[in-house]
């Protein structure tokens, strides 16, 4: 299957990419951003993570027929604070990330991230560590259980499926995502199993971000990010569900929005004490009939812009 790169041109023309300039592309996946930042750098320096290994593989190839000004890190996005003092980057010009797991991580069946195919509970991204999928659903208490499908998977009924897991596992171990498909769907109603859409999707997602530490590292990387930009360098984010798109609202928010101030004492505006940063997008950037049309996986994405430094003419109309 073709590997799409969701909201390609969008984040590409709001990272307003400067010839010499240094990017991060905090998930490298296929190098579908990646490669079109390199062209656009000849004089500058790329740095792309990604935690898997046969991405990394399938990537390098593809980046070396751009050129060699590029650096890979096989590490997760959450350790570019590390990777800046380690490279000693003085400042970056642009980072993007494209949040969640990649349509080839999703369409390989062996690697346990989908509830289409049957595979052994996984969801490592990193397949080197330890902690998968399997772990989480046969050694973590109800509670946490409980926790993790209501809080990452807003999951209505992550009380009646946790309580089902946690049966079904005394007898023997859930190995594999069709067992635990049949343990989801045997904890819900049948007003619920006959809803359009799958019954274990939520369920999977909160596996998923607990495997990974995707709210955290998500967490991490922005605030590093941020604090190491260029004057008018951008920070360009893609989501795919509610709980990313709020941690970014909220920290680029905190980030660009003027204090409050007390609208009872009159101020003149160069009073009102401005952040260093601005929200080039203060509505998230949607997929356009085009690409909804190409790619189903489009359909969820939202693409949030910071910028460091004030907007100038030419920003002011790219703004939403």
């Amino acid at each position: 299957m073709k590997h799409y790169s969701v909201l390609l041109g969008e984040s590409i023309e709001y990272l307003d990419i400067k010839e010499d300039g240094i990017y991060i592309d905090g998930t490298l996946g296929r190098a579908g951003h990646s490669s079109e930042i390199l062209k656009r750098i000849p004089n500058g320096h790329l740095y792309a993570f990604d935690k898997d290994e046969t991405a990394i593989t399938e990537s390098t190839k593809r980046l070396l027929e751009i050129g060699d000004n590029f650096t890979i890190i096989h590490k997760g996005f959450e350790e570019l604070e590390q990777v800046i003092e380690e490279y000693k980057i003085p400042a970056i010009d642009g980072l993007l990330l494209d949040i969640g797991v990649s349509s080839p991580q999703f369409d390989d069946g062996e690697r346990g991230f989908s509830y289409r195919y049957d595979a052994r509970l996984d969801m490592r991204m990193d397949q080197s560590q330890s902690l998968s999928a399997y772990e989480v659903v046969n050694t973590y208490s109800f509670h946490d259980l409980m926790h993790i499908f209501r809080d990452y998977g807003e999951e209505p009924f992550s009380k009646q499926i946790a309580r089902k897991i946690e049966q079904a596992r005394m007898d023997k171990p859930i190995e594999t995502t069709f067992e635990l498909v049949d343990v989801i769907k045997s904890a819900l109603p049948s007003k619920v199993l006959n809803k359009k859409g799958h019954p274990a999707k939520k369920v999977f997602q909160a596996l998923r971000i607990e495997v990974n530490n995707e709210l955290h590292a998500l967490e991490q990387v922005l605030e590093t990010g941020i604090q190491h930009l260029n004057d008018q360098g951008r920070v360009c984010v893609i989501t795919f569900h509610s709980l990313e798109d709020r941690i970014v609202k909220k920290i680029f928010q905190k980030y660009a929005k003027p204090e409050k101030t007390d609208k009872r004492i009159p101020l003149m505006p160069d009073e009102v004490k401005q952040k260093p940063y601005t929200l080039i997008t203060r509505k998230p950037i949607v997929a356009n009939e085009e690409e909804l049309d190409e790619n189903h996986r489009s359909h969820s994405a939202k693409l949030r812009v910071l910028g460091k430094g004030r907007l100038n003419h030419e920003n002011c109309k790219k703004e939403s």
